[in-house]
């Protein structure tokens, strides 16, 4: 019983992970796709081209970016939603499921490490 029990629950884990990664990696692929293609060229590998001390990095957003700490993800929305200062607004350019992709990715980034190159 106890074998049967410990099987079962391995099958379980087992088709959690494979049925929830496809996901997760297609939400990530997307994110990754939608800051290639719009936010990359002034957020290079995290960075900012424009403001050299305001970076995509963790320790930088929870400084600068209201409501990091208490919703990462909110908070990098209303930013890429509403721009500031140089930021421009993408409001009205990119769809909201497209906003909430990137800002996942941003925040994924942000938490794990920005990788050295986007090429």
């Amino acid at each position: 019983m106890k074998k049967f029990l410990l099987i079962s629950l391995l099958n379980i884990i087992l088709l959690n992970l494979i049925i929830s990664s496809p996901v997760l990696a297609a939400k990530q692929t997307e994110g990754s796709r939608i800051f290639a293609a719009n936010c990359a060229v002034c957020h290079k590998a995290g960075g900012n081209v424009i403001v050299a001390y305001k970076t995509l990095k963790k320790d930088t957003l929870a400084k600068y970016l209201k409501g990091f700490n208490q919703d990462a993800e909110a908070a990098v929305i209303n930013q890429v939603t509403h721009g500031k200062n140089a930021m421009p607004a993408f409001e009205g350019y990119l769809n909201q499921a497209d906003i909430k992709a990137v800002a996942a990715y941003v925040v994924q980034q942000a938490k794990t490490g920005w990788y050295k190159s986007l090429d």
